[in-house]
């Protein structure tokens, strides 16, 4: 990625998220193979970073590379999880989670960021196999997020094949603007 190809803003570097109107049966597949083959092009991203590196800020006011890797595996588990309650409950009511505070706990500071990577390599694998099962009555299941109202699975799909490029592109623009 050449310097004058990165996103302006820095905290969407891939620009920002848009719901689909629909999801087609091409669309999803589409999104399954970003989610698939997220965990290798994140650990791609990430390797050779250094201590310090890991410690930069990806902009300012912003987190460190080492937040960002954490914070995948994290919020993925959240998704994975609002998959099985949606495809078991009838539209449960899901928990949002703080972020930023989940981002400044100790562990964050203390694990290093291959058990992030091996966490989310083997949380894909789990979600991929769950999400390629899926029939179409089953895409169409929801849940209720309290801020966003409700959702169907393959409109959170299309949401979290964006949230890995999203957070990859922190990675890839952080290391191209500092030489990396």
């Amino acid at each position: 990625m050449s310097p004058e190809s990165i996103h302006e803003d820095l905290r969407f570097p891939i620009g920002r998220f848009s719901w689909p109107e629909t999801v087609t049966p091409e669309d999803r597949e589409r999104y399954i193979g970003i989610i698939a083959s997220l965990p290798a092009r994140l650990r791609a991203a990430a390797e050779g970073l250094t201590e310090a590196q890991l410690e930069t800020p990806y902009r300012e006011g912003g987190w460190t590379l080492r937040q960002v890797i954490h914070h995948v595996p994290d919020s993925h588990m959240n998704s994975y999880v609002r998959y099985r309650l949606a495809l078991t409950e009838d539209e449960p009511l899901i928990k949002p989670y703080d972020e930023a505070a989940w981002a400044t706990l100790p562990d964050v500071a203390s694990t290093p960021v291959e058990t992030s990577l091996c966490l989310l390599a083997c949380l894909h694998e789990r979600w991929v196999n769950l999400l390629r099962g899926l029939s179409e009555t089953e895409w169409k299941k929801t849940f209720r997020h309290p801020e966003i109202g409700l959702v169907t699975l393959e409109k959170n799909l299309a949401l979290y094949a964006w949230h890995g490029d999203h957070h990859l592109g922190h990675l890839t623009v952080t290391r191209t603007r500092h030489g990396w």
